[in-house]
């Protein structure tokens, strides 16, 4: 069965959004651990997260896929700018232990000049400040379009990461179709080699998560513009196809796309209709 969802708002609190996310047939979800332009997260009710933990056990819920805001910026040529990521990362590491066993996804970030090879490191510094060997939390890095001075969008890049930290078994991926289609990888015309180029690079045992999205510009374009399902540049049958490969079967599926959450139930219907099994 498909797990798909969509991101949700936690402003009414964890519980709502397990029950929005059952309202629009969904068995997963993802949500930002606070304000997605960053600031400061509002405390923890531990008796709503229990309540949400019970409704995603009681109706076999796929994993979570918790983001990061998209302001943190890991390897920022500002010091103030790495630090709060640092703090807000830190912080979330603890608060999505109230939600064990999921998942937090986060933009690698952009050197602003400095190189990609200076911006991995300071990626994979962050990442040994906050990371464990005892959390139950999975850290996702995004595969990213490719824009400007992004660090992500090369498989390559990714793997780098991975090899710098102290617990890689902490760390896997979440692979964006807008983005990975952004970045000149041909998810549409070579999906399985692409699939092949990631497993050889990256491994695909370290892919844990899907963002499902069309894109408004063309493959290659490096500009990260998201489209509904059908309305982009990929298409619902590359999109479709994409669901369909046995080597993806089974991961927790994310839409992004530009929707409401009654785009999001008619996103879901049209592609729970598009996938075997």
């Amino acid at each position: 069965m498909l797990t798909i969802g969509c991101h949700l708002s936690s402003a009414n609190g964890f519980l709502h959004m397990g029950q929005e996310a059952l309202s629009i047939d969904a068995n997963t979800f993802a949500f930002f651990t606070r304000n997605p332009r960053g600031g400061k997260a509002k405390p923890i009710d531990e008796e709503d997260a229990a309540a949400l933990r019970q409704l995603l056990e009681e109706n076999q819920f796929g994993k979570l896929v918790a983001h990061a805001p998209y302001t943190l910026n890991p390897c920022s040529d500002k010091e103030n700018v790495r630090a709060f990521a640092q703090i807000c990362m830190k912080e979330d590491m603890v608060r999505m232990e109230y939600l064990p066993g999921n998942f937090y996804n986060f933009h690698p970030g952009s050197h602003v000049g400095q190189g990609a090879e200076k911006g991995i490191d300071m990626i994979v510094g962050l990442l040994n400040e906050i990371t464990t060997p005892e959390q139950s939390t999975i850290v996702l890095l995004e595969t990213m379009a490719g824009k400007g001075s992004e660090v992500g969008g090369r498989f390559e890049e990714l793997r780098a990461i991975i090899d710098g930290v102290r617990f890689p078994q902490k760390l896997g991926v979440c692979m964006d179709t807008c983005h990975v289609s952004d970045a000149g990888y041909d998810i549409i015309g070579d999906l399985d080699g692409v699939l092949d180029e990631f497993d050889r690079i990256v491994g695909l045992e370290k892919l844990h998560a899907l963002h499902i999205n069309d894109s408004k510009n063309p493959p290659g374009s490096r500009k990260d513009r998201h489209a509904k399902i059908g309305e982009g540049e990929l298409g619902t049958d590359a999109i479709a196809a994409f669901l369909n490969h046995p080597k993806l079967k089974g991961l927790p599926c994310i839409l992004e796309t530009p929707n409401e959450l009654e785009g999001y139930a008619r996103e879901i219907r049209l592609l729970r209709s598009r996938v075997d099994g």
